[in-house]
């Protein structure tokens, strides 16, 4: 792409639930993006993207995007994870940059593929770690810069819900190492991306997945703990099987410790209609706020607001100027050595060392 239009305009490829509740509305509502068009065969979702987006043309195939490649800034990818590597490499064939929502890939091999193919075309290759925005997140990313915690001894994170039934029409559910489907791909790669964002990519891996609801191919139950430079350990739960939820997330530390309980509130916003910019958009009510104890007593601190829009706005700055986009893919790569490696270790009860360049 030799220049880019004052308008970027956007083709999502998938209107599932990453795609209707995420993508679509978070594109839609970026300053400067347009949302022109929306691969999908689903006769329902079809009809849906229609009702909600008649401006954009619905597509049944990602095929005809490339019949007309100067039509498209940027392409958007939010399919079942097998399909991520073919479909990027199409979008960057014909020359336009292109978004890849998370995993990557199933393995971190391919995608090293993908952002060298980026790299030779001089093309914006970006990954949707969207929990990167959440409230919680942001606020323990704000008190560890001010130093509020001290020297950190451990960081706790967790992605539990009580889905004791499973759902074997989801392809998250299948076993095929190629749709890299259970709860360690589909939780654990924001749990793994915001743990390295916070203390640093980790140099030992342990991990146990474990398949606890009756008829599982995948994991439904997996621990992760990370230890990081500097001897922050991180302690990472997902799991489909907690009746009772632990905090969502807990920093320890020396001299001070916050513990804050409840998941963000865009994507339930998002999947009522709600949009950014709206009033109250990506804030928490006080009952939802986390709890800081550093002297006396653990005293409620205000959550940070979310702001899952600043992922695509920091996209069309990056078109724009030819700057790095919000998430390097690099750091998405990472991740995925992290998640080989605590495949690994689950299956040989072993720790894991990783080395890094």
């Amino acid at each position: 792409m030799s220049e880019v239009a004052d308008e970027l305009r956007v083709g999502l490829i998938g209107y599932g639930l990453g795609g209707a509740v995420f993508h679509a509305p978070l594109i839609s509502s970026t300053p400067g993006m347009r949302l022109t068009g929306i691969v999908t065969s689903n006769p329902e979702r079809k009809a849906a993207a229609e009702k909600r987006y008649p401006d954009a043309t619905i597509l049944a195939r990602s095929d005809d995007l490339w019949k007309t490649p100067g039509d498209y800034d940027l392409i958007v990818v939010c399919t079942p994870n097998n399909l991520h590597v073919p479909l990027g490499l199409a979008a960057l064939d014909a020359g336009i940059p292109v978004v890849i929502d998370k995993p990557l890939t199933a393995a971190s091999a391919d995608g090293q593929r993908l952002i060298d193919a980026a790299a030779e075309r001089g093309l914006l290759l970006s990954v949707f770690q969207n929990r990167r925005w959440d409230g919680d997140f942001l606020t323990v990313r704000r008190l560890l810069d001010e130093g509020v915690f001290g020297e950190v001894i451990r960081f706790e994170s967790r992605f539990e819900r009580w889905k004791p039934q499973l759902d074997a029409d989801k392809w998250r559910e299948r076993s095929a190492p190629e749709e890299a489907g259970g709860l360690l791909y589909d939780l654990g790669s924001h749990l793994i991306d915001q743990a390295m964002c916070l203390f640093g990519r980790p140099t030992q891996v342990y991990a146990e997945t474990e398949r606890r609801r009756s008829g599982a191919e995948v994991d439904d139950d997996t621990f992760i703990a990370l230890a990081h430079p500097g001897g922050v350990r991180s302690h990472l739960w997902c799991s489909a099987v907690a009746r009772t939820l632990g905090p969502r997330m807990r920093v320890l530390g020396l001299k001070g410790s916050y513990e804050k309980y409840g998941l963000d509130n865009q994507e339930p916003v998002l999947a009522a209609g709600g949009l950014p910019g709206d009033e109250g958009w990506g804030r928490e009510e006080p009952k939802s706020w986390g709890m800081l104890a550093t002297e006396g007593d653990p005293q409620p601190l205000e959550t940070e607001p979310g702001s899952y829009e600043s992922y695509y706005s920091g996209v069309a700055e990056a078109l724009r100027s030819g700057g790095s986009p919000p998430v390097d893919t690099t750091d998405s790569v990472a991740g995925l050595r992290v998640i080989e490696a605590a495949l690994v270790s689950a299956r040989e009860g072993t720790v894991e060392h990783i080395t890094w360049d």
